[in-house]
C-alpha cells in the first residue's frame, strides 16, 4: 500500500519546531521531579506536615492531579477548537506564555503562601500540558509519514538534553551560593527563574519560524463560545466514527494502560531508590542526570530507525525493555541491579514516548492533527493520574511494601504490551487518508 506523504519541512522549521521540547523540559525536571517538588513538600507545607505527617505530599499530589484532571477535561476540545480556527501556534503562545509567567511567580511565593503556590503550581502544570499538546500536533505537518518517527526521536532526544542542562545549571548555582550559607528558601525560588528564562529563550525559534499550515474552516465564528460548541461537535463526530479510527482508539487504550508505568516510574524512582535501596538526595539527583542521558540516546536511537522497522514494532521492543527492566527492580536487591534497571528504564522511556507520539501522527487525519493530539494528551494524563494513586495506594495498603506496589506497576506494561498487539498500524494508516 502506498500512503500519502506531505513533504518535510525545511530544516530550520524542523529544528525550531523540536526545540520546544528543549525548552520545557526543564519544567518537568526542576519542578516536577527533582528540586522543587521536594521543596514545596519539606518547606513551604512543612507547617501543616508537622501537625498532620504526610499533608505535604498529600497537597503536592492534589495539586498536580487537579491540574492533569482539567488537562484530560479540556484537551480534546481545546485541540478540536485549534484545528477547525487554525490556531494552534496562537494557543500555544499564550500557554506557554502563561506557563512561563506562573513558574516565575513561584519564586515569590514562600511558607505563608501556601495555597498561592498551589495555585499557580496547577496553573502552569496545566498550561504546560496544554503546551504538550499543541506543540505535537504539528507533527504530522512538518514531517511525511516515513520520516515522523525520526524528527519525533531526534526532538525527545533534544528534550531530555534540555532538562539535563537546566538541571544542571540549577545544581551549579545550588553548590555555589549553599556553602555561603543560602538556605532553600533563598536557592530554590533562583532555580525557577532559572528554568522560566530557559523556557522562554529556547522556546523564541518555535514562535518565530515554525509555520501554521492549516487553514480555518468556513467563517471565522465571533466568539469564543461558539469555538467551544464547535469544539465539542467535532470531538462527538470523532466519538461516534470511532469505528472508522478503531485502530486509533485501541492504541489509545493501549497507550494509556502502559503510560500508567511510564507515569510511576517517573513519580516514584526517587522514592523507590531512597526507601529500598538507600539511596541519598545527592544519589538520586545523579541518577535523574544518567536516565535523562539514556533516555536521550534510546530516543535518538530508536527514532533513527523507528521508519523503517515500523512504529508499533519500536513501541512493541521499547516495551519489552520496560517489562524487562521493572523486573530486574522488582526482583533486584543491590545496587548495581538497580542501576541497571534505571539505565534500561532511561533506554526505554524516550524511546516509547517518541514511538507513541509517531504513531498518533501517523494515524491522524490532515486538519485534525490538534483534535486527535489532544485525544493523545487525555490518554497519558489519565495515565498520570491513575498509575501514581494505585502504586501510592498498594504501597499504604501493604505497609509500605514498595516491592508489591512495583509489581502493580510491571502488570502495566504488559497488559498494555497485549493492548497493542490488537492494532494494526497498516489499517490506522489507511483509516488517517480516508479521514482526510
Amino acid at each position: 500500500m502506498t500512503y500519502i506523504t506531505r513533504s518535510l519541512a525545511p530544516r530550520r522549521e524542523l529544528i525550531s519546531w523540536a526545540m520546544y521540547d528543549f525548552a520545557n523540559s526543564g519544567y518537568t525536571t526542576v519542578v516536577l521531579t527533582a528540586i522543587y517538588n521536594a521543596y514545596f513538600v519539606g518547606v513551604l507545607a512543612a507547617a501543616v506536615d508537622s501537625s498532620n505527617g504526610g499533608t505535604g505530599t498529600l497537597l503536592w499530589s492534589m495539586t498536580v492531579g487537579a491540574a492533569n484532571t482539567l488537562i484530560l477535561l479540556t484537551a480534546p476540545i481545546l485541540g478540536a477548537i485549534a484545528d477547525f480556527s487554525a490556531a494552534k501556534k496562537k494557543m500555544l503562545a499564550v500557554s506557554t506564555i502563561g506557563c512561563i509567567s506562573m513558574t516565575a511567580l513561584l519564586g515569590f511565593t514562600g511558607p505563608s503562601e501556601l495555597y498561592l503556590s498551589m495555585f499557580l503550581l496547577a496553573g502552569s502544570a496545566f498550561l504546560f500540558g496544554t503546551g504538550e499538546n499543541l506543540i505535537a500536533a504539528f507533527l504530522p505537518e512538518i514531517a511525511p509519514s516515513e520520516k515522523i518517527g525520526k524528527v519525533s526521536g531526534f526532538s525527545w532526544a533534544l528534550g531530555y538534553i534540555g532538562g539535563l542542562l537546566v538541571l544542571a545549571m540549577c545544581i551549579l548555582y545550588i553548590e555555589t551560593v549553599k556553602p555561603l550559607g543560602h538556605t532553600a528558601e533563598q536557592y530554590v525560588p533562583v532555580t525557577l527563574w532559572i528554568t522560566a528564562l530557559v523556557f522562554a529563550l529556547a522556546s523564541a525559534p518555535t514562535f518565530l519560524f515554525l509555520k501554521e499550515r492549516a487553514e480555518a474552516n468556513g467563517g471565522a465564528p465571533s466568539s469564543v463560545f461558539v469555538y467551544t460548541r464547535i469544539g465539542f461537535t467535532r470531538l462527538r463526530e470523532t466519538i461516534r466514527h470511532r469505528h472508522q479510527f478503531r485502530d486509533m482508539f485501541r492504541f489509545l487504550v493501549s497507550l494509556s494502560i502502559f503510560s500508567c508505568g511510564v507515569y510511576t516510574v517517573i513519580v516514584i524512582a526517587a522514592i523507590y531508590a531512597q526507601e529500598v535501596m538507600n539511596f541519598t538526595t545527592t544519589e538520586n539527583i545523579i541518577m535523574i542526570m544518567v536516565v535523562n542521558i539514556t533516555a536521550a540516546v534510546g530516543a535518538f536511537i530508536f527514532g533513527s530507525f523507528q521508519d523503517r522497522l515500523g512504529a508499533k514494532r519500536t513501541l512493541e521492543l521499547t516495551l519489552m525493555i520496560w517489562i524487562l527492566a521493572i523486573t530486574i527492580a522488582w526482583l533486584g536487591d543491590s545496587r548495581t541491579q538497580f542501576w541497571l534497571a534505571a539505565n534500561l528504564i532511561g533506554l526505554a522511556m524516550g524511546s516509547s514516548q517518541s514511538a507513541g507520539r509517531a504513531l498518533v501522527g501517523l494515524f491522524t487525519p490532515v486538519n485534525r492533527q490538534a483534535e486527535f493530539f489532544g485525544l493523545w494528551g487525555l490518554s497519558i494524563k489519565l495515565a498520570a493520574i491513575i498509575g501514581p494513586m494505585s502504586y501510592g495506594l498498594i504501597a499504604w495498603y501493604s505497609d509500605g511494601d514498595h516491592r508489591q506496589a512495583i509489581f502493580s506497576t510491571l502488570m502495566f506494561f504488559v497488559i498494555g504490551l497485549v493492548v497493542l498487539l490488537t492494532v494494526n498500524e497498516r489499517r490506522g494508516r489507511q483509516a488517517a487518508l480516508i479521514g482526510e
